[in-house]
């Protein structure tokens, strides 16, 4: 595979330091830009309830498994890593949408985002539901634990 190279605009903050597979949606961070980008390029963020952060799971290291399948919950079933949302990806990016509490200059208060303490955060971008959510989307059963 190619490689490139990402410079992160924020560093997560919290009490998390650990990896964990659940328990996120409580979880308050801070999301502290770094001195090269200004607290201007957050300017107009805080309207906004949620924002999608976009992160680089850093502590997992090169030599960390990269299945192609795996069991999701109790589903006997072997899925393709790429249909799921676990951490174990090919290429370790999370994405997750939380709740944005407050902007402070360059600081950012957020609730629900699955990233332990130091994680380095690439791209912030605005919630916006017209653009992000498709109302039709369908899933298949296996997701809500059914087959």
């Amino acid at each position: 595979m190619k490689r490139f190279e990402a410079t992160p605009i924020a560093f997560v903050h919290n009490d998390v330091k650990q990896p964990r597979p659940d328990g996120w949606e409580n979880v308050e961070s801070r999301l502290e830009l770094v001195e090269q980008v200004e607290p201007a390029a957050v300017a107009g963020l805080e309207g906004f309830s949620h924002v999608l952060v976009i992160f680089w799971l850093d502590r997992l290291g090169d030599d960390r498994p990269r299945p192609a399948t795996i069991n999701v919950g109790r589903d006997p079933t072997a899925r393709g890593i790429l249909a799921t949302r676990s951490q174990l990806r090919p290429t370790p990016l999370g994405c997750s949408v939380v709740r944005l509490l407050s902007v402070d200059g360059r600081s950012l208060r957020v609730r629900g985002l699955d990233a332990i303490d130091g994680t380095p955060v690439l791209d912030l971008k605005p919630y916006i539901p017209d653009f992000d959510s498709v109302p039709a989307a369908t899933l298949p059963a296996w997701v809500y634990g059914t087959r």
